[in-house]
């Protein structure tokens, strides 16, 4: 660590995304701020992950997992080992994440320049479209229903300043580490999807702020503009969003709306002939409401 500067863990997991990763380290890597360690979660990948990285990044710390707990509960694990190495700022990305030189740099300037900043985040961009913003941070509408700012607009610097949010992508997002000790980290109950939108919101009623860093970019390649996410997605979306609304006590005419939304949902992909192909997300958000209903948690079964 460099004296005076504050010191940054990066935290990516890995699941069978060698090529991915290792873009990911070495744009990581390249970063001009150097008060970092670098921790890869690997989620017992058989394509020689593990290997590669060591051969290609040996002073990268490579935790190997024995159980899949998800995006929550197996970067939950990095965290943990970042907070016992005295970390300042945490920051965790995705495997398939590539970010500018001075990312990790403006985060850190922006994110020091007030004790209540708990959680940054950077500019995102389409991989495949890179001047197309897939977030300029995020918020939540009066229903409480997460959205990204600016997703698939041009860049005409039209979020060219820093802005507090309510929260942001989890495809890369950085915390203090005081916030993460004194509110704790992902919630494993989530196990995958809408772990941010809470982690953010659980941060903001502890009197935390949320800052969205345009000088900090950094391009996506898991998400694009015609993203046609899997049943799974639709599962753990509508599942976690209700389970959000109870855990965080949202008013009765809320979780209403949220409910009706689902339903209405369900009811489009039944009977509408455009939306026949669509079964296997019915069955998924059906199955989500029901399991919400009986409180089961963590990995879809």
């Amino acid at each position: 660590m460099i004296p005076g500067q504050p010191g940054v863990a990066v935290i990516i997991l890995n699941t069978n995304r060698r090529k991915d990763t290792l873009e990911c380290l070495q744009s990581v890597s390249s970063n001009r701020y150097k008060p970092l360690s670098i921790i890869v979660i690997d989620n017992s990948s058989t394509d020689g992950s593990v290997e590669a990285i060591r051969t290609s990044f040996p002073e990268v710390q490579v935790f190997i997992l024995e159980k899949n707990k998800g995006y929550a509960g197996n970067n939950n694990v990095g965290i943990d080992l970042a907070i016992k190495n005295a970390a300042d700022w945490i920051l965790v990305v995705n495997e398939d994440t590539i970010m500018s030189p001075d990312c990790i740099e403006a985060l850190v300037t922006a994110g020091e320049g007030f004790p209540e900043i708990g959680v940054v985040g950077p500019l995102v961009y389409h991989n495949d479209e890179p001047d197309v913003i897939q977030s300029a941070g995020a918020l939540m509408d009066k229903n409480w229903r997460p959205y990204h700012i600016g997703q698939n607009e041009k860049d005409s610097h039209q979020y060219s300043e820093p802005r507090f949010v309510d929260w942001i992508s989890g495809c890369a997002i950085m915390f203090r580490r005081k916030l993460l000790e004194q509110i704790g980290g992902f919630d494993e109950h989530f196990f995958y999807y809408n772990e941010e939108v809470e982690l953010c919101h659980r941060a903001r009623k502890a009197g935390w702020k949320v800052l969205f860093v345009p000088q900090a970019k950094l391009w996506h390649k898991g998400v694009q503009r015609d993203y046609k996410p899997n049943p799974s997605v639709t599962y753990y979306s509508v599942r976690n969003q209700l389970n959000f609304l109870k855990k965080h006590s949202a008013p009765i005419k809320v979780r209403l709306v949220n409910v009706y939304g689902f339903l209405q949902m369900v009811a489009s992909w039944t009977v509408k002939k455009k939306w026949q192909t669509m079964h296997l997300h019915r069955d998924a958000a059906v199955q989500a409401i029901v399991d919400h209903l009986r409180g089961k948690y963590g990995k879809r079964s």
